[in-house]
């Protein structure tokens, strides 16, 4: 394979890396950008654990091609928050504790970041349709749906 220079913006970044243009965007995420939020899951984009925003768009990163992605605007969990100013969404997912191993949270807090931008007051039924094809082993399913109705404003007290 042949690799190539490519130009990628990432968090608000813009990185110059080397590598074939079919390689996974996940494993240059990874690998070239030291970005560990989106995880390797199955490899073949149905589990979610990959899940980035490219152009505000939930997107599996171990199934698109690096090459497509120049001139794009690629979004981590790294680029939503800090760790003493969390996105909504990520403030949510800790105020419902909605993690047990945390494997899948990634994916979860992007998926939900996505379907935030386009509905920002999803129903129940929106938002686990917008979750569907986000696996989660654990169980916390409960606390991932409460956390992304507190995310949409739309749930307020606190988790009992």
């Amino acid at each position: 394979m042949t690799q190539t220079p490519i130009r990628l913006t990432v968090n608000g970044r813009i990185h110059e890396v080397t590598a074939a243009r079919d390689t996974p965007l996940l494993y240059v995420l990874r690998n070239d950008l030291a970005l560990n939020g989106p995880k390797y899951g199955c490899g073949l984009g149905e589990c979610g654990t990959c899940t980035v925003l490219i152009d505000g768009t939930a997107a599996r990163s171990c199934v698109i091609p690096v090459g497509g992605c120049a001139g794009r605007d690629i979004v981590t969990l790294e680029g939503l928050g800090t760790r003493d100013k969390p996105d909504v969404v990520q403030q949510a997912f800790i105020d419902e504790q909605a993690a047990q191993c945390g494997y899948c949270l990634s994916g979860m807090i992007m998926t939900t970041k996505a379907l935030l931008a386009i509905n920002p007051r999803p129903t129940e039924q929106e938002a686990l349709a917008a979750l569907r094809y986000n696996l989660c082993r654990c169980g916390t399913h409960v606390e991932i749906l409460r956390a992304v109705m507190r995310a949409s404003g739309q749930l307020t007290e606190a988790a009992d």
